[in-house]
């Protein structure tokens, strides 16, 4: 088992990464997740409203468990993300998990594989409004069950994504117009209702956050360009926030709500962003004590924008790929 669970992910890692290389199409299209001026970043915690092709590599985060005593948790992480189509798009994602406890044997393994799939309900241009619909899908038995990282059991998670930005509200509101707001709300479904290797019931569960966000690109490109520092102009101030809350087939589990709170900062160029976050536990069953999550993302559709950076069916020719405007 653990050596064909291997052998898948690596099998669908190389087949994701390998794929794009094989039809170039040579048009070009919108750069990441613009909608009309505004820049939406790749948040950390939840997702971005837009289908896009980026690479998250890696994500790392820090952390410490509810538990008594509380143990350090180690998350390493990577995504790539894929447009099939103008709206339709793919990513892949896994992580490798560490948990160290004192007194007990340390844990080490990566998680079960994920994907999603991903399609643009709508881009508003005018009002910067986004509108995304998602399937996450989590492949059970595809990492180490036998450590207790993985399960053994597949979970679908149909998640809706928005994003507004208040670039639309009167020239009045001056510096408020570079302010913006993301989330999203999905509920995940396990494909078996009772978990065999740890004896429990496998709950229903709405999974929710967002995002606050105030961009510094945004001010200085279309409201008031206040001759700031270029590191100043760059950042993108953040706070996002994200909740797990059981909902049904719950039996002798606990319907407590746990999440983080994480305020933090994206730095943002041209072909990359930066992202560091304190993870803030809401309450003693979520962690103890504050924790960080960081990111390096790339955006291959502005490294690569006449090769990997394209969709690779449909891709729209009439339109040449946005920058970030600093």
């Amino acid at each position: 088992m653990l050596r064909s669970s291997w052998c898948l992910r690596a099998s669908a890692l190389a087949f994701f990464v390998a794929v794009p290389f094989a039809v170039l199409p040579s048009s070009g299209a919108f750069a990441h997740c613009y909608v009309g001026a505004r820049f939406f970043p790749a948040t950390l915690a939840v997702d971005d409203p837009c289908v896009a092709d980026e690479l998250s590599l890696p994500t790392v985060s820090w952390s410490k468990t509810g538990d008594v005593p509380p143990a350090n948790e180690w998350d390493v992480s990577a995504e790539l993300s894929k447009r099939i189509t103008e709206d339709f798009g793919i990513s892949i994602g896994d992580t490798w998990t560490q948990i160290h406890q004192p007194g007990s044997p340390t844990l080490a393994g990566f998680s079960n594989l994920e994907t999603t799939l991903q399609y643009q309900l709508l881009k508003d241009n005018t009002h910067e409004l986004a509108m995304l619909l998602g399937l996450i899908v989590d492949w059970g038995g595809t990492g180490a069950t036998n450590s207790g990282i993985g399960r053994s059991y597949s979970t679908l998670t149909p998640t809706y994504y928005f994003g507004k930005g208040f670039g639309d509200l009167l020239d009045d509101a001056g510096w408020l117009r570079a302010f913006a707001v993301t989330g999203q709300i999905g509920y995940q479904i396990p494909t078996t209702s009772y978990d065999l290797m740890q004896n429990t019931f496998n709950p229903q569960v709405l999974v929710y956050g967002g995002s606050v966000q105030y961009s510094m690109p945004y001010l200085k490109s279309e409201i008031q360009d206040y001759q700031l520092p270029d590191f100043i102009n760059h950042l993108i101030p953040i706070v996002e926030a994200k909740f797990q809350t059981p909902v049904a087939n719950n039996f002798g589990n606990s319907f407590v709500t746990t999440g983080m709170v994480n305020p933090g900062v994206i730095w943002v160029g041209s072909s990359f962003q930066v992202g560091l976050e304190a993870t803030v536990p809401v309450n003693r069953a979520s962690g103890t004590g504050v924790g960080f999550l960081g990111q390096v993302h790339l955006y291959l559709d502005d490294m690569f924008p006449s090769t990997i950076g394209q969709p690779l069916l449909g891709s729209n020719t009439t339109t040449a790929a946005r920058k970030i405007s600093f």
